[in-house]
């Protein structure tokens, strides 16, 4: 629920929009013709989009008929391989629909706790219609919203509906899926409400024997009595064989939460213990939804589905590793919620976290959940707690030469308590403690109303020995691009046109808007309500993870906050405080300038 990470949710191709498919080759009749396409590609720095323009020509054209046949068989491989890719994207949705017709005797009921907020609206309901439009959800599922507000079913499909990127062949769709919907409206701590929410489960077909799914949707005050009436009360019969209480109901009960996961560790550990004398932990959903993008799942087939980066991803050959999360704006006004957390809790602590670990952990014994999760909790126990010599924090001012919001800073929101040390930006050096990593500086950014939208893996590998070249050569860089214009691609350097020997930077470019053009990629939201459905825990945090995560920040939390240290001030718009280059110079990450990207050419 935090607004670090609001913006960056939405769901979208990977190609633009003004880019084309990539056209079959003619067909023997009709062999004099031509075609000509845009080619997508991004801006592996930036992410972009360009355009360069690619005419494929035939012999009656150029009379060259070997160069015709070499580009149609590019344009065949190119083929091919986006056909290839839709194939198992098609093979991936048909296997999650036979897991979940398996299970369409029996209903669901995806309860949504807070409906009447921004995340029900915004990213709830909105992923929900797509799964349910696309055929992914169980055929007997009702969707059920409650929230203290007196509100309709048509009030809260007119809050969502601009979030839904409805289409006009869809209407019927979209129809038939606000009929499967119900409102509830209930206080957070009234037993007896929630027994009013149980007895509008059962009324729905099957609904005492209904799986339960609940979102909790809602502020972290009311996570223990809304999560123990839900126990008392609307569980399905699965996990209550112990209790004193019975609903009658016979399906499973999952519980999903939304971060923040407490505070710091002791607030952590006593909501972490509350749950556990509630629920099992296969039933508990700790939802990140940086665990369901695209390239942070890629990451482990990148690490280990490639030979060449496994002796590479070691101390003996990395510099660093920087993982940053940068956005271009900053509270919009709700600085008043943004203060009670702050940058570290709301993005450092949770989304740069997990994906350190992915990049850090070690081989594990199989795809599963459970050994997943074991390696990267072996990481997080392997670093020592973060000292404050080593972080920088920041809070952006006004622009006076900006526009709109970017006049104003941090302090100019009127929600934001006067003479707030809350920061907006922060940098953090840790060290993972294994013989794979031990010394190598693992730098963490994160911050509003930078100078872009990305976030991203760098990692900058060591000065090749013996330089032979004068100096010219720059560290290569492999880049996992998780946000905006997802890519993978290696800074590398390569010999300059012409007469002389001089390097210069190139790169190796996936860019998956150009390298799977038409392919949608499904939001992150999308993915892991899904994965609740389906019972898989991989992308979501276990308890143990929580606990290993907050010993590494809550130490330095206390001491922000006890000795309220003003954080660095930094202008909107701009990359963050000089400090925090400073800080990455010191450990040793270079940031060289030179880099200039090219338009592709196929």
């Amino acid at each position: 629920m935090g607004t670090g990470s609001s913006k960056d949710r939405s769901r979208q191709s990977t190609s633009p929009e003004d880019t084309s498919r990539v056209n079959p080759p003619p067909s023997s009749s009709d062999s004099h013709s031509y075609s000509s396409q845009l080619v997508g590609g991004a801006n592996p720095e930036t992410g972009e989009p360009c355009r360069s323009r690619q005419v494929h020509s035939l012999t009656a054209q150029t009379g060259h008929g070997n160069n015709t046949m070499s580009n149609y068989n590019v344009q065949t491989n190119a083929v091919s391989s986006v056909q290839k890719t839709k194939d198992q994207l098609l093979k991936g949705v048909s296997i999650l629909k036979e897991t979940l017709d398996s299970q369409d005797d029996v209903p669901h009921v995806f309860v949504v706790f807070g409906a009447s907020g921004d995340l029900a609206k915004k990213k709830i309901y909105p992923t929900l219609w797509w799964l349910f439009k696309d055929g992914l959800l169980p055929r007997q599922t009702y969707f059920v919203g409650y929230a203290r507000s007196d509100l309709t079913v048509q009030a809260v499909r007119d809050k969502s509906t601009q979030y839904m990127k409805l289409q006009d062949d869809e209407k019927d769709k979209f129809e038939e899926f606000w009929k499967m919907n119900s409102y509830v409206k209930g206080s957070y701590t009234e037993r007896t409400d929630f027994e009013h929410l149980n007895q509008e489960i059962n009324t729905l077909p099957k609904g005492d024997l209904a799986h339960r799914l609940f979102y909790l949707a809602l502020p972290p005050t009311v996570f223990k009595d809304v999560s123990s009436n839900v126990r008392l009360c609307c569980m399905g019969h699965d996990g209550l064989e112990e209790s004193t209480v019975s609903t009658g109901s016979g399906g499973w009960s999952r519980i999903i939460v939304e971060k923040p996961f407490g505070r710091d560790s002791e607030s952590s550990a006593d909501l972490s213990q509350h749950l556990s004398k509630l629920f099992r932990e296969d039933q508990i959903y700790r939802i990140d939804h940086y665990l369901g993008k695209e390239m942070v799942q890629n990451l482990m087939v990148l690490r280990f589905g490639n030979k060449m980066f496994s002796p590479l991803w070691h101390r003996d050959h990395v510099q660093c590793v920087v993982i940053t999360f940068k956005e271009p704006f900053g509270t919009m006004g709700r600085g008043g919620y943004f203060d009670e957390s702050g940058i570290i809790r709301d993005v450092m602590q949770n989304h740069l976290m997990q994906i350190l670990s992915l990049v850090a952990m070690e081989k594990p014994a199989s795809t599963s959940a459970e050994d997943i999760r074991d390696e990267k909790v072996k990481v997080l126990k392997c670093m020592p707690p973060l000292e404050l010599e080593n972080v920088v924090v920041g809070q952006y001012t006004g622009d006076p030469q900006g526009e709109g919001d970017a006049k104003n800073g941090y302090l100019d929101d009127k929600t934001v308590p006067k003479g707030s040390v809350t920061p907006t930006f922060a940098s953090a050096v840790v060290f993972v403690k294994t013989e794979r990593w031990d010394g190598v500086p693992f730098i963490m950014k994160c911050g509003k109303a930078l100078n872009e939208r990305k976030a991203e893996v760098r990692i900058q590998f060591k000065d090749v020995p013996g330089d032979i070249f004068g100096g010219q050569c720059k560290r290569n860089e492999l880049v996992i691009r998780v946000q905006p214009q997802e890519a993978v691609y290696c800074k590398m350097m390569v010999k300059a046109p012409g007469m002389n020997i001089n390097p210069e930077e190139s790169e190796l470019d996936l860019s998956y808007g150009a390298r799977y053009k038409g392919v949608k990629m499904p939001d992150a939201y999308e993915r892991l309500i899904l994965d609740v459905f389906c019972g898989a825990q991989l992308h979501f945090v276990r308890s143990d993870e929580l606990r290993e995560a907050w010993r590494i920040f809550t130490p330095l939390l206390h001491k922000l906050e006890n000795e309220k240290i003003k954080p660095a001030p930094y202008k909107y718009g701009s990359r963050g405080p000089q400090e925090a280059d400073d800080l990455a110079r010191k450990f040793g990450f270079i940031f060289s300038g030179t880099y200039k990207w090219t338009k592709p050419q196929l």
